[in-house]
Order: structure tokens, then C-alpha cells, then sequence
């Protein structure tokens, strides 16, 4: 007969930020618990309010699985002498073992008789095993700010208050951070002030929601979607989809009740994302939109209670609220009564990093880069002109007052009051794209000036970062240069612009020479951040579901093109699933293995005596020049059908000769024909890295 289980950690209230994480790692390792030790159950369930992270196992059978084991020992003739008696390796491994020498059995493995020992375990309790395991569930989970309390050395995400533990309806009796564990959950921290008793876990949700705490949240995101939806309707409107807002408030509420709150009309002359910023970001407020999209003067909350004073609640809320637009159409009025270009020189009283320079330093830098791009691609004169004016005024809002105080709108703003200034429409809104991408999934600048600017912008973090000995290392990564560099592959891809990643690097640690910084030496650094885009765009293909296989095929042909790269990853991924792909890979290889080790000059047609190379020395001959053509466009599909062409010219030249003769001669010339094979065949990577 199976019991469910049930364990609860109570704590003071856990950052909504941290309470995904937790969950996972709770599940994961109880999965991983409960299978090394052998207990089956029929279902396994993660809660998590911000008052604490819950387990609950249903179905948790009392005993452990039973456990036959079949050991391998020695080698037969290891074990036994040549009379049949067991030596000192068979007898120390039955020792060993715990079974008797005369029950060893013997079984071939890979076509050797060893012996082996059949053992048997019987299952331990399961009462038995739980407080280990609760105990060791509790230590296992890690947190990104963890804290002490107390003049314990423990830490965790916040100071843990109570525990519960049940099994069945009998209490796991264990003591952890000077607690004894029990059956005495909490409610609600001001709507159920008293201890909440559970008799059995299968008691838990629903004493809890009695105690007004709703313990699952998916649950409470069922509920808080329910009634925003509501509200919103009430007056017209909807929220659009906010799984990162909402995600977050559901971890900030045991006990959901949705609110709707009114914007004061004199603030909504304001630019959308000056009101929506302080709602989203410092209030956790969702905004409420008509159905084509408009903003309307109203927000949603969620308090975590019931519906008493709500009034009061909804007044409070909108009573902060006003204050942030207060502060904000203050900061909007001052800002614009300057020019926007003018705000630039302020930028070299801004220090970007005491060893790269001032914010101004670095705008040149930005505009030297972009240039340098802008070229490249073969933009004309009017569009490098657009793209200079937009790296030139792209950090200029950081001096604004409205940035000052809401920084999660740099960019945005900058584009707003270069409209205001009367700059270029295409310069604003390069402006406004070249921070983009922030994060994953966000936008891919549209125009090219954003584009430009972006990658000028991100390389410039990165090659300054790492020129100075800044790099990023196992999890950490305080100045994001993973993200950037994983944005400035992604509008490369988007784009189809085919650029130099060498060029670029080396141009953009030109730009920091320039105004006469001390970085590393250049050969140093250049290695190290060609891998690290090439891990980068390693990852991209693999998010893709390329094999592993097959990225490290492509890419060992290098990834300085992250177009071109991407492209040969994508035609191997495709070739690979054709069938006539396994004699192209045969013929690549067995032509890679004999001049692997060689180094073979150039084939000497007059030394081709077998009409086998002969033919094969034809084939490469009438297609190489269209071949390198195709190649250095870019074009991987064509290159790749005329060095499949190639194969059975390759297949009959083995058939026919050896390459390894005593003809010294001979052999060089033949194995200089399979080199060029090598070559063509190889035009999408190296297919010996294939499984």
C-alpha cells in the first residue's frame, strides 16, 4: 500500500524572480532521489508561493523496490586456475560481493567469459529513508542571491520559518536550521493569522486555500488571467499577452485579486512607453489597450488579499502611479526645451570604463566602426551620412533627465527627441533600433542605419571588454557580452549581410588604439573573441536542431562569415539525409585518411598512367574553375553537385590502383589528385568530425 508525501518549506517572502528557478531544481532533484533510491510513486507536483516551496508525491509506495544486481567480476581465466579452482581474484570478488565463491556464474561479454555475482537487496522502508532525503532536498537548492540568518551558516533564499513534513498522516520526524519538523503550515500572512494543521498531504491545497493561500501557481495564473480579462472588458479594452510580467506577479501573490485603476488624463499626451515604463517595470501594472491597439487611461494590479478596501487599495495604487508621470512629463518638458544634438559633448563627462574612456570617446568609436561597416557593405554616400548622424546621436539621451531616472528607456527616448529636434525620420529610428536586440526573442533592428549602429554598438562592448581582460567566465557575466554577441550573429543572419568578423574585429580594436587606450596586444585578444563567436553562432545552429555533428563539421571550415557558416551548417544538415550522402562521405574519407599526413604538391599530369586517374584528373580539371566560382559566392548547393560528380570517378580510381606504390613519384602524384578531391569534397566541412 502506498502514502503520499508531502514537504513543505516555509520561509519569509522569496524574490518572485527566484521562484521558477527553485521549482525546477526542486523537481529535478527529487526525480533524481527518489530513482536512486528506488521508491516508485504515481505523481510528483511542485508548488511555490512566496511564503514557501512545496513537494508533494502521491502514490509513494512504503517500501523501496527490491534490487537484483548482476556484478561483473574477472575474467574466467583469471578466476580459475587450470584445474577448475578458483584463484584469489574469484575468491576476493565474492568477497567482495558478499556471496559464496560457489555461486559465481559465468557469462560472455563481447566475446570473453567473465563471472559474475548475482546479489539481492531487500528494500529499506520508506519511513525510514525520508528524513535523509528531505533534508537533503532542502541543502540541494541554490539561489542566485542567497542569504544567513541567524549565526547559522546555511543559506538560502531567505530565512526558513517552518517545515512540514508528512507522510501519510504520520509526521517525518527530522530537525534542520534549529527547526523541528511537523504538520503546522501558515496562511496568509494577514488574512489567516492562525497555524494551519494538515492531518494528511492530500489535505494540503485545499486547508491551504481555506487559509486563504492558493499554493499552486498555475492555479493562481488561471485565476489572475481571469480576472483581468474581466476588468479590462469592463471598460473596452484588453490586456495584451505579458508572460514575463505576468510570470513575475504570479510569484508575488498567494491570494490573487485583480484591480483596475485610472491614468489622469493629463498624462496620456505623454509617449506610450513613457506611461507604460513606471506601470510595467516599477509597478508590476498591466496596461490596458483598446482593440486596435491604443493605450487607454487605465491599469490593472493584483493585490495579494481579498476585496477589503479595495477602494482604498485602487486609490493608493493610482496615487503612486501619478507621481512617477508627475516626475515624468516634468522630465519630458525640461528635455526637449535643448536639442538633442547638443546634449552630446555632455556625454565626456560620463565615464564609460576608467581604461576605454568617456561615453563621448566611445560615440566616436561608434561612429569610426559604423563608417567602417557602412563601407563594406557598399552603401552610398546619403546612407553613410544617415548612418553617421545615428551613431553620432545614438547615446545622447543618457544625459536626458528622463533617462536619468528611468534608464529602461534609452533609445526610445533618444528617437523621440531626435523627432522633436527635427532630425531625419531613418535617423530616428536607428536610434530608437540600436539597442536591439536587448534579449532573446526581442526584435531585429528593421532599418539599416538600427543595424549598423547595433553592431557597432555591440562590438564595441565586446572587443573593449576584452581588451582589457574582461571575460566572461563559466555562469558569470556581469556586462552581458554573451547576449550582445549573440545579437550581433543574429542580425547578421537577419540581414544576409556578408561581413568579415576578422575585419571587424580588428577595426573596432583599431578605434580604441586610435584615442590612445592600452589594450591587450591584438593577436592576444583575436583568438579568443573569434571563439567566442564562433560558440556563439554554434549555439544558434544547434538551437536550429542541427546535429552537434554536424556543426563542428561546417564550422571547422571556419566561421568568418557567419552567413557563409551558417549557410554550409545548413546544406550539410540537409545532404546528410539523402541517401547517395553516404558514398560522398566513403569517398571524402577514404581520401582524407591517406593525405591526412602528407603534404602532396601539385599533380603532374604526365605521371597519370591508369585511365582511372586520368579520368578523375579530367573530372577535377573541367569543374574546378566553376567550382571555385560557385564557392566564393557562396553557393554550397552547387559546389556540393559538382564535387558529388566527383565520386565515382573516385570509387573506380580505387578499384583500379593503389595509391601507396613503391614509386615514389607515383605515389606523391596520386595522393596530389586525392588532395584535390579532399578539397572539393570537403567544400561543406570536414565530414570525418560526421558520427
Amino acid at each position: 500500500m502506498a502514502n503520499d508525501f508531502l514537504l513543505e518549506i516555509g520561509t519569509e517572502e522569496i524574490p518572485a524572480k527566484f521562484s521558477p528557478g527553485a521549482m525546477t531544481q526542486l523537481e529535478e532533484q527529487a526525480r533524481k532521489r527518489f530513482a536512486e533510491l528506488r521508491l516508485s510513486y504515481k505523481e510528483l507536483k511542485i508548488f511555490a508561493t512566496p511564503r514557501r516551496l512545496a513537494l508533494l508525491v502521491t502514490g509513494l509506495e512504503k517500501k523501496q523496490d527490491d534490487l537484483l544486481m548482476e556484478v561483473k567480476g574477472p575474467a574466467v581465466k583469471a578466476a580459475y586456475d587450470g584445474s577448475g579452482v578458483p584463484t584469489k581474484a574469484a575468491q576476493g570478488f565474492a568477497r567482495g560481493q558478499g556471496v559464496k565463491v560457489e555461486d559465481l556464474f559465468r557469462q560472455e561479454v563481447n566475446g570473453i567469459a567473465y563471472v559474475f555475482a548475482r546479489k539481492e537487496e531487500t528494500g529499506l522502508e520508506t519511513s525510514t529513508l525520508l528524513p535523509q532525503l528531505a533534508r537533503e532536498l532542502i541543502t540541494a537548492l541554490h539561489f542566485p542571491k542567497p542569504m544567513r540568518w541567524g549565526d547559522l551558516d546555511f543559506r538560502f533564499a531567505r530565512p526558513i520559518r517552518w517545515i512540514v513534513a508528512l507522510y501519510g498522516t504520520e509526521v517525518v520526524p527530522f530537525e534542520f536550521v534549529g527547526l523541528e519538523s511537523g504538520r503546522a503550515s501558515r496562511g496568509h500572512r494577514t488574512l489567516a493569522t492562525d497555524v494551519v494543521l494538515l492531518g494528511q498531504p492530500s489535505d494540503y491545497r485545499e486547508s491551504l486555500r481555506r487559509a486563504f493561500v492558493i499554493v499552486d501557481p498555475e492555479e493562481r495564473k488561471a485565476e489572475i488571467l481571469a480576472q483581468i480579462k474581466a476588468l479590462a472588458e469592463n471598460v473596452g479594452g484588453e490586456v495584451p499577452e505579458d508572460e514575463e510580467l505576468l510570470g513575475e506577479v504570479i510569484h508575488l501573490v498567494e491570494y490573487p485579486t485583480a484591480l483596475l485603476g485610472e491614468v489622469a488624463a493629463r498624462y496620456m499626451h505623454l509617449p506610450e512607453t513613457v506611461i507604460t515604463t513606471p506601470m510595467r517595470e516599477h509597478q508590476r501594472y498591466f496596461p490596458v489597450r483598446a482593440k486596435d491597439g491604443k493605450l487607454l487611461p487605465y491599469f490593472i494590479t493584483v493585490r495579494n488579499g481579498d476585496t477589503f478596501a479595495l477602494n482604498t487599495v485602487k486609490a493608493g495604487n493610482e496615487k503612486v502611479l501619478k507621481a512617477r508621470l508627475e516626475d515624468a512629463a516634468f522630465y519630458y518638458r525640461e528635455d526637449q526645451k535643448v536639442p538633442l544634438s547638443e546634449l552630446v559633448s555632455k556625454l565626456g563627462k560620463i565615464v564609460y570604463h576608467e581604461k576605454l574612456g568617456t561615453v563621448k570617446q566611445r560615440v566616436e568609436r561608434l561612429r569610426g566602426l559604423a563608417q567602417f561597416i557602412a563601407q563594406r557593405l557598399g552603401f552610398g554616400k546619403a546612407q553613410q551620412a544617415v548612418i553617421d548622424r545615428t551613431a553620432y546621436l545614438a547615446k545622447a539621451d543618457l544625459v536626458t533627465l528622463m533617462v536619468s531616472d528611468f534608464p529602461e528607456l534609452q533609445g526610445i527616448m533618444g528617437a523621440d527627441y531626435a523627432k522633436v529636434s527635427g532630425e531625419k525620420p531613418e535617423v530616428c529610428q536607428g536610434i530608437l533600433e540600436h539597442y536591439q536586440p536587448r534579449f532573446a526573442g526581442d526584435a531585429i533592428p528593421a532599418s539599416d542605419p538600427g543595424r549598423v549602429v547595433s553592431i557597432a554598438d555591440k562590438l564595441d562592448a565586446i572587443v573593449g571588454a576584452f581588451s582589457i581582460g574582461i571575460q566572461p567566465t563559466g555562469s558569470q557575466d556581469p556586462y552581458a557580452l554573451r547576449r550582445q554577441a549573440q545579437g550581433i550573429v543574429a542580425i547578421l543572419l537577419d540581414s544576409g549581410w556578408e561581413l568579415s568578423l576578422t575585419e571587424l574585429l580588428r577595426e573596432s580594436y583599431h578605434q580604441l588604439t586610435e584615442q590612445g587606450t592600452s589594450p591587450l596586444p591584438v593577436e592576444d585578444i583575436l583568438p579568443l573573441l573569434q571563439d567566442f563567436f564562433q560558440q556563439r553562432l554554434r549555439f544558434v545552429l544547434q538551437e536550429q536542431g542541427l546535429r552537434y555533428d554536424t556543426v563542428e563539421a561546417a564550422l571547422v571550415s571556419g566561421s568568418d562569415d557567419i552567413n557563409r557558416a551558417m549557410k554550409r551548417a545548413q546544406v550539410l544538415f540537409e545532404k546528410r539525409n539523402e541517401e547517395p550522402f553516404i558514398a560522398y562521405v566513403q569517398a571524402y574519407i577514404r581520401c582524407f585518411n591517406l593525405t591526412k599526413k602528407e603534404a602532396p604538391e601539385d599533380i603532374d599530369p604526365s605521371l597519370l598512367v591508369d585511365p582511372t586517374e586520368i579520368a578523375l584528373e579530367n573530372a577535377i580539371d573541367l569543374r574546378r574553375a566553376r567550382f571555385d566560382q560557385t564557392l566564393a559566392r557562396g553557393n554550397y548547393v552547387m559546389a556540393y553537385s559538382l564535387a558529388e560528380e566527383l565520386v565515382s570517378h573516385i570509387e573506380a580510381l580505387f578499384q583500379a590502383v593503389m595509391i601507396m606504390v613503391e614509386d615514389e613519384a607515383l605515389k606523391r602524384n596520386r595522393l596530389a589528385l586525392l588532395r584535390q578531391c579532399v578539397v572539393m569534397l570537403g567544400c561543406l566541412g570536414d565530414l570525418s568530425m560526421l558520427a
